[in-house]
């Protein structure tokens, strides 16, 4: 038999809300359970804000900037499209140390053109959320929006390049805090004096692979990359369901943009739950408190500014939509099967959507289009559901899903540990 990725390089992408188990599912592809020599994991979105748990065994980590094959000892490549916070960045793999891993600042190298994203960003992204009141977007608080509106409206935008040439950074810090000035003074936030945050990013630059564009290549040469994804389709800059949307392109065009410059093939691969799940403010058809009581999340809490983790029963519509707005998927990840029992024996169980009330499908607009968008977001806000009963078998589910999605359940998930993954369809040799 012969694994369904063939020799193709994997990327990973939520179709939710995010917290599907993209995380969980990068570190199986990456381990020897899998067997799939992943020369490295390359993040192709986001930045500080993801949050991939990972569990193996008594070993559990919440992987932020570190790619998740790292327990695997795989490496990882933070590409030019993800902000790198190094404070951040120092912090986990501290952490990850504690965990066993040696010397964690040799397993990843960062592209010099990724953007940085500093105590300023932070700091402005808090004000402004705070200013915002009741009608917070969804932030996570920590400057990734901020640090991609800055590079947009201003070209010298602090590069992690910049952390090896201190006169440069001085001169973008600078400017930066000038920029942000009036909206942080008039907030309770702050940021360290520039000529400390130089000081701190140097050592930063002296002891991380700040890396040329030729990396990618040189990794992908001994094998097979896995790209991975940060948060929600659903949460997509352009495809979600704006304002209450990420920074960053979700949707794997960025991972696909890689790969053809590499001259390989991709095996996009969707992840999603049995259920529906999502952070803070923004439409949510399907979601259903008392199934949030008996579905309880160990490692997803309220977070400040994110605002607190809401669940939901299964949305065909949106699954559909975030497959549509990718490009399509080759293949499915079906995570959390065990919650259907769970759900199921305390006498609610997960159920589908057969259709919205007045809203047919979800239709897909022109790219950039954030009128459309907002009308989505309008529309899905004051959408019923019209409910559907799903297979109550796993196997069963599995089938109904792919039928459904029109792509193969290719990896399932009875639970949060590595070995409780398993190929479902391998492809015959």
């Amino acid at each position: 038999m012969m694994e369904p990725f063939e020799d193709r390089d994997i990327v990973v992408v939520d179709l939710g809300f995010g917290d599907a188990g993209k995380g969980a599912t990068v570190d199986w592809l990456c381990s020897d359970q899998a067997d799939l020599n992943v020369a490295a994991v390359v993040r192709f979105n986001g930045g500080a804000q993801a949050a991939h748990n990972v569990t193996v065994g008594e070993r559990h980590h919440t992987f932020s900037q570190f790619g998740s094959g790292t327990l695997s000892g795989v490496p990882t490549l933070l590409s030019r499209f993800v902000l790198v916070e190094p404070i951040a960045l120092a912090r986990e793999a501290r952490a990850l140390e504690a965990l066993g891993v040696r010397n964690p600042f040799d397993l990843i190298r960062i592209d010099a053109r990724a953007l940085l994203t500093t105590p300023i960003h932070v700091a402005a992204n808090r004000a402004r959320e705070d200013a915002r009141g009741d009608n917070r977007h969804g932030s996570c608080g920590k400057g990734i929006g901020e640090t991609a509106a800055y590079a947009l409206e201003v070209a010298s935008a602090p590069t992690v390049g910049d952390c090896r040439r201190p006169d440069s950074l001085r001169r973008k810090l600078s400017a930066l805090a000038t920029f942000y000035g009036p909206l942080i003074a008039e907030s309770r936030h702050g940021f360290p004096p520039i000529d400390d945050m130089v000081d701190m990013y140097a050592e930063f630059g002296a002891v991380v692979d700040i890396a040329d564009p030729d990396a990618l290549g040189a990794l992908g040469a001994g094998g097979r990359l896995v790209f991975e994804g940060a948060q929600g389709v659903l949460l997509d800059e352009w495809r979600g369901f704006h304002p209450h949307t990420t920074w960053s392109t979700v949707e794997p065009s960025n991972a696909r943009a890689m790969t053809d410059e590499l001259g390989r093939d991709s095996y996009v691969l969707g992840v999603t739950r049995t259920y529906m799940t999502r952070h803070g403010a923004g439409p949510f058809p399907t979601e259903d408190p008392e199934l949030a009581k008996v579905l309880p999340e160990l490692h997803n809490g309220t977070g400040e500014y994110q605002g607190g983790f809401r669940t939901g029963h299964l949305d065909e519509l949106l699954l559909h939509y975030a497959i549509e707005v990718s490009g399509g998927v080759d293949g499915l990840a079906l995570t959390h099967l065990d919650a259907m029992d769970r759900a199921r024996a305390a006498g609610i169980p997960i159920h589908g959507v057969h259709a919205y009330e007045g809203l047919p499908f979800v239709p897909v607009g022109e790219w950039k289009d954030l009128d459309h968008q907002q009308a989505l977001t309008d529309s899905l806000k004051a959408v019923g559901v019209v409910p559907k009963e799903l297979p109550a078998d796993p196997e069963d589910f599995a089938r109904y899903l792919s039928e459904e999605m029109g792509a193969p359940v290719v990896l399932t998930a009875n639970g949060a540990d590595r070995v409780d993954r398993q190929v479902r369809c391998p492809v015959p040799a």
